[in-house]
């Protein structure tokens, strides 16, 4: 029986940036009986550079996903280190719920004693530093490492290749040589392009933080585990229609 898992972009897309998203999985990678079905938030944050966004894409991401048990779905995935909503759609679902940060940097955990993010740039900063208070990791983390280039979340890397991807492997092989670091996470879902370049040049792991992701929900839906609803108790009163007057950016 084929399982659908709801992807949750955290800022609304055009259909095209969708499908940039959607390279992330490479085909070897795929299951036959596991469907991705991608969505963008209807409105809300914009570049999530700052907590003002932050808590935007938490509302609109509760949006998109409020539903989707009753939709059909078997769980729910962020794509997005922001892991915008995670904690309300625990809450609101009995179907596991999964994001990029909190996923990644506990794998990263299993791998090496220390790891870095390599990150765009500072204004990201934040979401890295609450997943890592969240999760009791900060000792754990040995740098974050920010390269001074504003992302792009529609064309993500496309065109940029030649000085980007210069750039993270320069602030990698600091991280690893400067901060001791011995595995390196990509910073964002919008890097994935930069993966198998680093992946290639690295002498430790490179964590793919939206695979990483994808694979662990797969991984739990065959063990039939989700997250504990003591830890995360469903609310008295749902309202989940709140946001349904709100119009769509992209039709």
């Amino acid at each position: 029986m084929t399982k659908r898992i709801k992807m949750i972009l955290p800022v609304p897309m055009p259909p095209e940036a969708i499908e940039l998203f959607k390279q992330q999985m490479p085909p070897a990678l795929s299951r036959p009986d596991i469907e991705y079905e991608w969505v963008g938030t209807q409105s809300g944050a914009n570049i999530l550079d700052s907590y003002y966004d932050a808590v935007l894409s938490d509302a609109f991401v509760m949006a998109a996903g409020a539903k989707a048990e009753g939709e059909g779905f078997s769980a729910v995935c962020i794509n997005s280190m922001s892991d915008s909503g995670l904690k309300g759609l625990r809450s609101r679902l009995s179907i596991p719920v999964f994001g990029p940060c909190h996923t990644s940097f506990l794998t990263a955990c299993m791998l090496g004693k220390t790891f870095s993010v390599l990150t765009m740039w500072e204004e990201w900063v934040h979401m890295y530093e609450k997943t890592l208070k969240e999760e009791g990791l900060e000792h754990r983390c040995a740098s974050i490492r920010a390269i001074g280039v504003r992302p792009d979340t529609q064309e993500l890397l496309v065109g940029k290749e030649d000085i980007v991807f210069e750039k993270l492997e320069s602030a990698g092989h600091a991280a690893i040589q400067e901060d001791g670091a011995d595995v390196l996470i990509l910073g964002s879902t919008t890097m994935h392009q930069s993966h198998a370049y680093l992946h290639d040049r690295m002498p430790v792991p490179v964590i793919n933080p939206g695979v990483v992701a994808f694979k662990l929900c797969e991984m739990f839906l065959d063990l039939g585990l989700a997250h504990s609803k003591s830890s995360f108790p469903s609310p008295e009163k749902t309202n989940d229609d709140i946001f349904d007057s709100v119009p769509a950016v992209f039709e």
